[in-house]
């Protein structure tokens, strides 16, 4: 209250605080020692992994760095690589082919892709391959005509269906069954309003796919499709039951005639998985461009988190400027 004599001077009232003290008190993290026993033991299993890379001789190292750039394993790595971009395209063509045939309100269009899903899900790739290896027993030849009429046009199937097309129709069709699982769910995963505000402008069905649910169902259908290309590089190994000349199949025809079976496929494995590693740098980064607009900070990349650690220094010991136990006795009875 004011008092009539003028004066302004004010004073705190017992039962108010003023501004509450601040100190400097140390904050150190929540310490884990689960953490470190696990690290103990990562430790103790790689040193004996290491131990044994270096001291069992049955490795032959020598060999490995001999042969790991042997012109013949660049030849089968280039068979590689072409079978796996050959069988993926057609997998990915046929897979949408066959996703947007399953959601058709056409029911016998609807059932014969979920047919052919069925069957080529159903049986392994590798008799597959097999299948298509040996067809010219089957069919020896290939004929375009009317059923139980005459035909216009005869091939003979050898000479159609070389091995290295017979390797690429085995793993694309087989693929195709797999992506269309795949895009069918990144196409249900758009908003059905999405469809009916196309329709409502005028947009045909094949128009409303292509341009508007396509391009949006896009966020699911990548990372599965990155992960399905990953897969379809090592599933070319299996073309060695058609005496291909793909990586394993090179590196299995030189160690038949030299019997170092461990460095070959030691040469083999290592690139492997330099490819695989590369594919997956490719993929983190296209899926880092489709996820922008989903979310309004995109993730920091691998080398911008190993450059923000090293700006950072040492994050062990912090100091946060936090009320001192009296301030806090002493804003709780003001609060009162």
């Amino acid at each position: 209250m004011t008092s009539l004599s003028g004066n302004t001077d004010t004073q705190p009232s017992p039962g108010l605080a003023g501004p509450a003290p601040v100190e400097e008190l140390p904050v150190v993290p929540v310490r884990h020692p689960g953490r470190w026993v696990g690290v103990g033991v990562i430790a103790v299993l790689l040193a004996m992994l290491v131990h044994s890379l270096v001291v069992n001789p049955n490795w032959q190292w020598a060999y490995v760095q001999g042969y790991f750039a042997y012109p013949a394993i660049f030849g089968g790595i280039l068979v590689t690589l072409e079978l796996t971009v050959l069988a993926m395209v057609l997998g990915i063509v046929g897979g949408v082919v066959l996703a947007v045939m399953r959601l058709s309100p056409n029911p016998i269009v609807a059932s014969a892709a979920w047919v052919y899903t069925w069957f080529f899900r159903g049986t392994p790739v590798l008799v597959q391959l097999l299948f298509w290896g040996f067809i010219a027993r089957l069919y020896p030849e290939l004929s375009l005509g009317i059923p139980f009429g005459p035909r216009f046009v005869t091939v003979d199937s050898n000479t159609l269906i070389s091995t290295f097309t017979a390797a690429v129709l085995g793993l694309g069709l087989n693929e195709a069954a797999y992506m269309s699982e795949i895009v069918r769910a990144g196409i249900l995963s758009v908003d059905h309003g999405q469809g009916e505000a196309a329709a409502a402008l005028g947009m045909r069905r094949l128009q409303t796919m292509r341009r508007i649910v396509l391009p949006q169902a896009m966020r699911v259908i990548v990372p599965p499709t990155g992960n399905e290309t990953i897969s379809m590089l090592k599933t070319t190994s299996l073309v060695v039951v058609l005496a291909l000349g793909d990586l394993l199949g090179v590196a299995a025809l030189i160690y038949g005639g030299n019997f170092k079976q461990i460095p070959l496929l030691v040469v083999a494995s290592l690139w492997y998985l330099i490819m695989t590693s590369v594919l997956s740098v490719i993929q983190y980064y296209v899926e880092r461009r489709f996820a922008r607009g989903s979310s309004r900070a995109l993730p920091p990349t691998p080398i911008q988190r190993v450059r923000a650690r090293l700006r950072g220094g040492d994050r062990g010991t912090t100091h946060r400027r936090v009320p001192s136990p009296a301030a806090v006795g002493h804003e709780g009875g003001a609060t009162r």
